[in-house]
């Protein structure tokens, strides 16, 4: 596997990219992000341990994706099996995710901790205020502020070294440690065409939530809740062409599995 540079050009064209694979299968990952979405939730029923494992799934959940979108440009036959399908082949490679997910999760506990640290019981778990009083709601308390700024930062910080690494151990066969440092490396190399493509993505988001405010604003009170419930399928098709176009920044910062290397 080599390490390879790409243009910051190139982050705009894979949101591109990532478009065109989901318009050649769209139910296929319109199903993968349902019964995505559908497993989270149930999964969050189960107190605290829920959430855990779902966080722990996450590395795997990547790594599916581009496996969907590595079968889709073979013409393979689609698959809903995307995600257990590299936990059936080499057992070290299957330790090795699971040792992702765990390390994954264990990050995400410490995040979530320093979160109800910075804001306090008294905003997470805030008590009416009594008649009468002056007090602002929690929303608007700074330590949430705070809060929600910890949370984003440390959440991009946590997907640098995630980018790659559940496809590296795959495709590469690398260690977990191994793996977590190369894809530091290939992000920050290749930062430029993350900026665009962060930057691509972000105004592709604003575009949608400004027509659908539009067509909401248009719309008659009755209408409104019809417009509300199509952002649904709306919000699952950004997401799907998200995850389709992971596989083109893994392949053109590391280069194209090549037959020998695992496939789902």
């Amino acid at each position: 596997m080599k390490l390879l540079t790409v243009p910051a050009s190139r982050g705009a064209q894979w949101v591109l990219l990532g478009l065109r694979a989901f318009a050649s299968r769209p139910m296929l990952y319109m199903s993968l992000i349902g019964m995505w979405m559908l497993l989270a939730i149930v999964v969050q029923l189960i107190p605290l341990l829920g959430t855990i494992v779902m966080w722990a799934a996450l590395p795997l959940v990547t790594l599916g994706f581009m496996l969907t979108t590595q079968q889709v440009l073979q013409g393979a036959p689609p698959s809903l099996q995307v995600f257990v399908a590299p936990l059936q082949g080499d057992p070290r490679r299957r330790r090795t995710l699971w040792q992702l997910g765990a390390i994954y999760a264990l990050v995400m506990v410490v995040v979530i901790g320093g979160f109800a640290l910075i804001v306090g019981n008294d905003v997470v778990m805030p008590t009416p205020p009594p008649p009468g009083s002056n007090a602002p709601p929690p929303a608007l308390d700074p330590r949430l502020q705070t809060g929600l700024l910890w949370i984003g930062g440390t959440t991009v910080l946590l997907s640098v070294p995630f980018w790659y690494a559940p496809a590296l151990v795959h495709w590469g066969g690398h260690s977990a440690g191994q793996a977590l440092f190369s894809s530091v490396v290939a992000v920050w190399r290749n930062k430029g065409a993350f900026i665009v493509y962060a930057l691509t993505n972000a105004a592709a988001v604003l575009l949608v939530a400004l027509a659908a405010s539009l067509l909401i604003g248009l719309l008659g009170a009755s209408s409104q809740q019809t417009a509300m419930a199509l952002m649904v399928p709306v919000a699952f098709l950004m997401m799907a062409v998200f995850y389709a176009s992971l596989y083109f920044t893994y392949a053109d910062c590391f280069g194209p599995p090549t037959a020998s290397e695992p496939t789902a």
